[in-house]
């Protein structure tokens, strides 16, 4: 039975590895450019920041994604990569391609490069990791408890503390479990709905939230959906918090539902 699994396996692998070989073959065919980077970890979340600088007299300009580790077992991070990403009429050199390979020049040129430029201790791993569009410098993740944190990444060292203690900016609770939903409101500034495995948006769904979103034209509609097969739309009352009225500090504050 053991050799059996051992040689199934083994043709899957021939197999990924003849299809991978098949797909680089015809990238110049599918893509205008493809970059490649091996990650130190995989990463849960992926969201491109809006941010891009073109510096002068270069032939690219820089970009910033926002990812997160899963390790095993080791420490977690937030991370904010920088991309070189070649501009349209950027001259590639052909020479690193050989065409007795399948390969074309373009496609991962020295022009592109990836780079991670900010490394923040988290709680566990980045299940998702969330820019506010308002302030992009302001990143909310959710973790494997039922907190999510927020950073303002300008506030933390490019480099991990040595310490190894995770700090955030702020710390939001009231889910029971963990989860992947996150969502800031367009609209309104410093509004983030989260969702999570103990099927809590206002109680409403009787399975996970599997995602939702905020509406573009209406601010305080949102749309959600859940492993029970229902779909459901939810308009909040405006006045579900009023910041003149609280005695609760930012630092205090606690997700009720959200």
């Amino acid at each position: 039975m053991a050799s059996k699994e051992m040689f199934e396996d083994t043709v899957e692998e021939r197999v990924i590895n003849e299809e991978y070989k098949i797909w680089k073959k015809n990238t110049p065919f599918l893509y205008d450019l493809v970059m490649t980077h091996a990650l130190q970890w995989p990463s849960l979340t992926v969201q491109w920041l809006p941010e891009v600088t073109k510096p002068e007299g270069k032939d690219y300009a820089l970009h910033w994604l926002v990812l997160g580790t899963h390790t095993s077992d080791e420490q977690n991070h937030l991370v904010v990569a920088r991309v070189h990403i070649p501009n349209d009429d950027a001259q590639f050199d052909a020479s690193h391609c050989d065409s007795d390979k399948g390969e074309f020049g373009g496609f991962g040129s020295v022009t592109g490069k990836i780079e991670c430029e900010i490394k923040i201790i988290h709680e566990g791993e980045v299940n998702r990791a969330r820019y506010m569009p308002q302030n992009p410098h302001i990143i909310a993740t959710k973790t494997p408890s039922s907190d999510v944190l927020v950073f303002d990444y300008t506030k933390h060292p490019a480099k991990p503390d040595p310490s190894g203690e995770c700090n955030p900016d702020l710390r939001l609770r009231g889910h029971q479990k963990e989860g992947y939903g996150l969502s800031w409101n367009s609209n309104l500034s410093g509004h983030l709905l989260s969702a999570s495995d103990d099927h809590f948006i206002h109680g409403g769904h009787t399975a996970k939230i599997s995602d939702f979103s905020w509406n573009p034209n209406e601010p305080w509609v949102i749309c959600s959906v859940s492993e029970d097969n229902i779909m459901q739309i939810w308009q909040m009352a405006e006045n579900i918090y009023n910041d003149e009225e609280s005695d609760v500090t930012t630092s205090e504050l606690e997700g009720q539902g959200s």
